[in-house]
């Protein structure tokens, strides 16, 4: 190889790109770790709130979504596979921090009331738009990176996260927003 074929492949933006999508791949599954790791810890989360929900439709609400969040762990090992990688989590400090408010919100509020179920959606909620923006944002960075497949994976569960917030909404508006500001007119 002659100085200037040395030179163009240097200075060529094929070097630079490699090199950036290397540091964005890194970056990539370092934030697939994160949230594996917020849906693991939610598995856990989940039958608290269910448990502490007044409303059955609620309740069972969150049994779904704990049910669907196991799925969607396994949906995330795929993710792993598909990237060469072994499924390791890595701590989501905001999941965390959201979480606790949930447990907050649980410990604060009266037992078997409908305000406690407004605090129970809201926190979840929080939870859900967390999640979408992750995995909104996820999918997009894989793409990005050309992983067509493991886009099509996390645009399934950010097509789930939508779903369960809108099914939280209807609950709120349906009900539970109601009965907890006919409890305060009591």
């Amino acid at each position: 190889m002659n100085a200037a074929t040395a030179l163009l492949k240097k200075l060529s933006p094929a070097q630079p790109k490699s090199q950036n999508d290397s540091m964005l791949r890194e970056f990539f599954i370092n934030e697939i770790k994160d949230i594996y790791w917020a849906e693991k810890h939610l598995l856990k989360v989940l039958p608290k709130m269910a448990k502490a929900a007044t409303s059955p439709e609620l309740a069972q609400a969150f049994k779904d979504h704990r049910d669907m969040t196991e799925v969607q762990a396994g949906r995330l090992e795929q993710v792993f596979e598909l990237l060469g990688e072994k499924p390791r989590a890595k701590k989501c400090e905001a999941m965390e921090g959201i979480t606790k408010e949930g447990a907050d919100i649980i410990e604060e509020t009266e037992k078997g009331t409908a305000t406690r179920d407004v605090g129970l959606i809201l926190a979840a909620q929080k939870v859900e738009h967390y999640e979408i923006s992750t995995y909104g944002g996820l999918a997009q960075l894989a793409r990005t990176l050309g992983e067509t497949k493991v886009a099509k994976l996390l645009e399934t569960t950010l097509a789930e996260e939508k779903e369960t917030d809108v099914a939280l909404t209807e609950i709120a508006e349906n009900s539970v927003n109601y009965q907890a500001k006919e409890e305060q007119e009591d």
